[in-house]
């Protein structure tokens, strides 16, 4: 078990989440069951994921749960963009956002390897 607050993966979400949250405020009020809803899940399923795995018993479920925080990094890229396309921001509060998304899923991808290759020696096999 880890403490997932260590890990600057789930302190880089977890500060992008708060950020989503923020720019998604000045979302148009009929859209809050709808996109704003979707953007603040899947920006929390991030950091949530990281945690959820700190919590689990193997390397294995930690990359399991790392590579769905990577899913969910994926579904926010996309929700964001519809978002910007739909005029409910620009590029002062896309840009910003669309960085910050992409540090996160570098580190994560980064994180999952490391990951695996521990899984992997813990398994007494070779990761590829």
């Amino acid at each position: 078990m880890r403490d997932f607050k260590t890990l600057r993966a789930w302190q880089k979400a977890h500060e992008l989440t708060v950020e989503v949250y923020r720019k998604t405020k000045a979302f148009p009020r009929e859209e809050l069951y709808g996109l704003t809803s979707q953007i603040r899940r899947a920006s929390v399923s991030i950091p949530s994921n990281i945690a959820e795995g700190c919590g689990r018993r193997s390397q294995l479920e930690l990359a399991r749960f790392i590579q769905i925080a990577i899913g969910s990094s994926n579904e926010l890229e996309y929700q964001m963009f519809l978002a910007r396309e739909l005029g409910f921001w620009g590029d002062q509060e896309h840009i910003p956002l669309e960085r910050s998304l992409s540090e996160v899923r570098r580190m994560l991808t980064i994180l999952v390897r490391r990951v695996q290759r521990d899984a992997a020696k813990e398994q007494g096999t070779v990761a590829r």
